[in-house]
């Protein structure tokens, strides 16, 4: 009897679960996201796998999990009631931020409200200077006035960030002490624990943040688990990070802010190692859902990650130069750019005249009009169906069947009325819009940072991502697309392939070249140490981690600091000086030119990565239960290709009828996704189960 691997991931319309046997077995579900307790979702999405295919809850041996409910919590500002000590003086850090502007020269533009009320935020008489040394003691009776206070106002959680605290931590711990012996249970965390580096606002941001959806994460975890324990599993639990690693769900209750960005990150980790078996070291993922488009980069075999991110603002394509719409976290995270353009996007027409797609989305409830459920307002998916693109009969596997005539009726009403189109004409701009406004998120990771997408493959993917990525593709002269088995559920398929990781980091704020080797091994040193201590504890045995040691750095005087990798072992002045120069091999390729050797170079961070390198492979080579089509279902239906092509017969097919290679027009129907294949265009099924779709 095979035991099973669960992958979840909670999408804004649907609930998308994944079990996979080690024999390679594979059973997939897709349900409707249970908004308010998602973990519904979840636990009866299980029970209908367990009856459908006669499994029981002790075959299953761990359950992996991405999650928006942090992001959510935010976006929503719908966090806990949240208190901030801090050093005196520094009281208004999280209001100041670092004065960088999203949109140039809008003098209407304000900054999002902080997530601590200005009389929740109270400061401490204390300080410590860059060197850790004690300038100011800190007065506990002071701090315990101040904690007092704090509980009176009724937090429900507490921020603690002290000024120079990643160089001397004592003051923190003093005032942690303070609070757990005031208000044992109160949920709380200090900067030391979450992040200690330098800067001040995104030590506090992040903090704060971390405290802001503790108990939000808390309650939900706490949720979970009990409904898989009501459902007889037993399996350990484990979250995605917004860095592309599984934490347990005990460290994600303690560092939320490490799962702000779970959702996206899974299907980016599939896609990378889906990539290496198919020997392509560059491509472009490209995952579209319903409610939202990520695209993120995959070169030489690995994602790249961002250093820091901002949650909260918006969708924010263009420039770094201008970030500061959103609420900042300092913590690893896979590099995506995100626009609003999903399946459950409105179409509307805007004061001038123009077709606009989004960032409204009907979600998954009451969803788009051809659902049903009460949706009135015209969206994509709408227009797909209007186009022949999706099959009314068949979305979900036949469990949802679409509403072709109100589809018809909203869009002619709406949109195509009002700008005297013809009702097909009128869709497939919708359609073109939606392309268009995603090519920004592909050009914002590819062009816009130096890179050429006619170099990678599209690895497309989500509910909507292969029904869209061969007109992105065609726009952006790319020649290759990827379509992985269950693309629809591919973020749920990807967790699968993650490792637990653990990342650290310390502050040292010193010119590499003066540094002494000894300080270098014992600041990397302490982190390994730490890193193999939380391994263990998740019962990992030593044979079975990997240690990755990187630096954060940037020439004196810089702000904006790159990360390349540190050397193994012992340092001595040769590695110093290698070191030195992979940062400058680095700047030259970011930025195009790099500083003379009497330049110095600052050491801002040590970071580590501690992985855990599971005995066997995670996903076996060959799955089993990847058609869900029948031959016999095959047949051919009018698909309209924009005002040149018209209406064109499209053969419509499963993913199993590509082994000998069909030219579009196509339209391949899955459980989970559709993809479109123009005509013209080349595709087959590789050794792997991929469709690979060739653009003439």
């Amino acid at each position: 009897m095979a035991n099973f691997r669960v992958g979840a991931d909670i999408g804004g319309t649907f609930t998308d679960l994944v079990l996979l046997g080690e024999d390679g077995t594979l059973y997939t579900k897709k349900v409707s996201s249970t908004v308010g307790e998602y973990e519904v979702a979840i636990a009866d999405g299980l029970s209908s796998i367990f009856e459908a295919a006669g499994l029981t809850a002790d075959q299953i041996d761990e359950v992996l999990h991405g999650t928006t409910v942090a992001s959510n919590a935010i976006l929503e500002h719908k966090g806990a009631r949240t208190g901030l000590i801090t050093t005196k003086g520094f009281r208004d850090v999280l209001e100041i931020r670092t004065l960088r502007m999203p949109r140039l020269y809008d003098l209407h533009w304000e900054k999002p409200p902080p997530l601590v009320e200005r009389y929740l935020r109270l400061d401490v008489n204390e300080r410590i200077n860059h060197r850790g040394e004690i300038e100011t003691a800190l007065d506990l009776d002071e701090v315990e006035r101040v904690v007092k206070r704090l509980l009176a106002e009724q937090v429900e959680t507490i921020a603690v960030c002290l000024i120079n605290s990643y160089a001397n931590d004592e003051h923190e711990r003093a005032i942690k002490a303070v609070i757990e012996r005031l208000a044992p249970d109160l949920l709380h965390c200090i900067s030391a624990d979450v992040l200690p580096e330098i800067s001040e606002y995104q030590r506090t941001s992040t903090t704060v943040i971390n405290a802001y959806v503790m108990p939000i994460v808390s309650h939900y975890l706490q949720q979970l688990s009990a409904r898989l324990k009501a459902a007889e599993i037993n399996a350990p639990l484990l979250l995605m990070q917004s860095n592309g690693g599984l934490i347990n769900a005990g460290v994600a209750e303690r560092k939320p802010a490490n799962i702000i960005e779970s959702g996206p990150a899974g299907g980016v980790v599939g896609a990378q190692a889906l990539a290496r078996k198919l020997d392509l070291p560059d491509v472009i993922t490209f995952d579209m859902g319903g409610t939202t488009a990520k695209a993120s980069l995959v070169e030489n075999g690995e994602f790249t990650r961002s250093l820091d991110y901002q949650v909260g603002g918006g969708i924010m394509i263009g420039s770094r130069l201008t970030s500061g719409a959103g609420y900042h976290l300092k913590v690893p995270a896979i590099d995506l750019a995100e626009v609003g353009a999903g399946g459950g996007s409105v179409v509307w027409i805007d004061a001038g005249g123009s077709m606009q797609i989004g960032p409204q989305s009907a979600g998954a409830v009451p969803g788009p009009v051809c659902y049903g459920q009460g949706g009135v307002d015209p969206t994509v998916t709408d227009a797909n169906v209007i186009l022949g693109y999706l099959n009314p009969k068949f979305l979900v596997g036949g469990e949802l069947e679409l509403q072709a005539k109100k589809s018809h009726e909203v869009f002619q009403e709406s949109i195509a009325g009002p700008l005297d189109l013809e009702l097909a004409h009128a869709a497939y701009g919708a359609h073109q819009i939606v392309i268009s406004n995603m090519i920004r998120a592909i050009r914002a990771i590819s062009s816009e940072r130096g890179r050429d997408p006619r170099d990678y493959a599209l690895f497309a993917f989500g509910g909507n991502g292969p029904l869209f990525a061969a007109g992105m593709a065609k726009a952006l002269n790319m020649r290759r697309i990827v379509v992985p088995p269950f693309p629809g559920l591919f973020s749920s398929f990807g967790l699968l392939y993650a490792d637990v990781e653990h990342h650290y980091s310390r502050s040292m704020m010193q010119v590499l070249r003066d540094a002494e080797p000894g300080a270098l091994n014992e600041i990397w040193g302490k982190l390994e140490q730490e890193a193999r201590a939380q391994l263990a504890a998740d019962g990992f045995r030593p044979e079975q981690v990997e240690i990755r040691r990187t630096a954060n750095m940037h020439y004196k005087g810089q702000i904006f600091e790159l990360t390349v990798p540190a050397p193994d072992g012992d340092f001595n002045p040769e590695k110093v000086a290698l070191l030195e120069e992979r940062f400058g091999q680095e700047h030259e390729r970011t930025y195009g030119h790099r500083a003379g050797p009497e330049e110095p170079v600052m050491l801002v961070n040590a970071q580590l990565i501690g992985r855990a390198i599971p005995d066997h492979p995670p996903v076996p080579d060959r799955l089993k239960g990847m058609d869900v089509r029948a031959a016999a279902e095959n047949s051919l239906r009018q698909a309209y290709f924009g005002p040149d092509l018209g209406w064109l017969e499209a053969a419509v097919l499963g993913r199993a009828d590509l082994a000998e290679g069909r030219v579009g027009p196509l339209i391949i129907e899955e459980y989970d996704a559709t993809c479109l294949v123009p005509p013209g265009a080349k595709a087959r099924q590789d050794d792997f189960g991929n469709i690979v779709i060739e653009l003439p």
